[in-house]
């Protein structure tokens, strides 16, 4: 499994980009993916609603659980990804590229977000 560096990562799941003009992108990570299952559907943020980080803020649902999707950050929600709400096995298709879930703009984040070597550390044990 591999987690792109550029991306940081949360202890519940959750990777974010670096943000561009105070907006990131927020997804699930591929070792959750896979620990989800086939995801059947997604409940996202909506577009104007405020995120805090380590609360939950939607849910994905899978063929063999229902999941608690958690910011990672504090912020503003911008932009939710319509294709994953359309097509939610996008999640474990593609959670790094369009399987995205949705875009907030960032007003604080926890500085125990970890590096794709910590998160590997950290599901690994």
């Amino acid at each position: 499994m591999s987690n792109p560096q550029q991306l940081r990562y949360s202890k519940e799941h959750e990777w974010l980009s670096v943000a561009e003009d105070g907006v990131s992108t927020v997804g699930i990570t591929e070792f959750a993916a896979n620990a989800l299952g086939d995801v059947v559907y997604a409940e996202l943020p909506e577009v104007g609603s405020t995120v805090t980080a380590g609360e939950s803020c939607g849910e994905l649902e899978s063929t063999k659980s229902v999941s608690d999707l958690y910011a990672p950050v504090d912020g503003e929600i911008v932009e939710i990804n319509q294709d994953v709400v359309d097509d939610p096995a996008l999640v474990n298709s593609a959670p790094f590229e369009g399987g995205w879930l949705f875009k907030v703009r960032v007003t604080e984040e926890p500085a125990d977000l970890l590096s794709a070597d910590e998160y590997v550390a950290f599901t690994a044990g």
